[in-house]
């Protein structure tokens, strides 16, 4: 039964995250997708947007995957300063014991911004409800689970600390369906666009 909730889910929330990363990135560009997974955001991010250039990094690269991945060690982008318009994070820094190291990565190799759409840690039951969603979508493809979940407060401290500048913070994703968003939406989420 939860197999089948989280497909169902899943693909909604693919869809919406596509969309909303679509109104974030200008027309052209070179976009990568640090901690992909299978990459299957960003390839229906592509349909929407056909003139952008994807690619994924991913520490975990699986057998099958929508868009080109290369693998990285969690810690340096194997890229040049520079090398990409756009890059984002799509619930992918909160399975880092260091985002902030990883932040610092992607401003690096950023010429424009940076997306990040993760977890804040406010509210009631907010942990284990994160936990319990993180399990559920992740376990099974053996990707690291350290629960390291932020409150916005601390989100905003690194991007201070990085000399990041944030053009938008929305809270209202619309991820999840009635009566699922009572529960798993909430202030649980998050989507940021940030300026280098």
């Amino acid at each position: 039964m939860i197999e089948h909730f989280h497909n169902f889910v899943h693909r909604r929330r693919t869809r919406v995250l596509a969309h909303a990363l679509a109104g974030m990135i200008p027309e052209n560009g070179e976009v990568l997708d640090i901690g992909c997974g299978d990459g299957l955001v960003a390839d229906v991010l592509k349909r929407i947007r056909p003139q952008l250039i994807i690619k994924g990094v991913d520490v975990l690269v699986r057998k099958s995957t929508y868009i080109p991945v290369t693998s990285f060690d969690g810690r340096t982008l194997p890229y040049r300063d520079r090398a990409f318009d756009f890059v984002m994070f799509v619930d992918s820094l909160h399975h880092t014991s260091e985002p902030t190291m990883l932040l610092r990565e992607a401003a690096r190799i950023a010429r424009v911004g940076i997306i990040i759409k993760d977890h804040t840690l406010e509210g009631f039951l907010s942990r284990p409800t994160l936990r319990f969603m993180d399990w559920v979508g992740n376990a099974r493809h053996h990707v690291p689970l350290p629960y390291n979940y932020w409150p916005k407060s601390k989100w905003l401290e690194a991007f201070k600390q990085l000399d990041l500048c944030l053009s938008l913070w929305e809270e209202n994703l619309g991820l999840y369906p009635w009566p699922a968003n009572q529960i798993f939406e909430r202030s649980l989420h998050f989507i940021a666009r940030l300026y280098v």
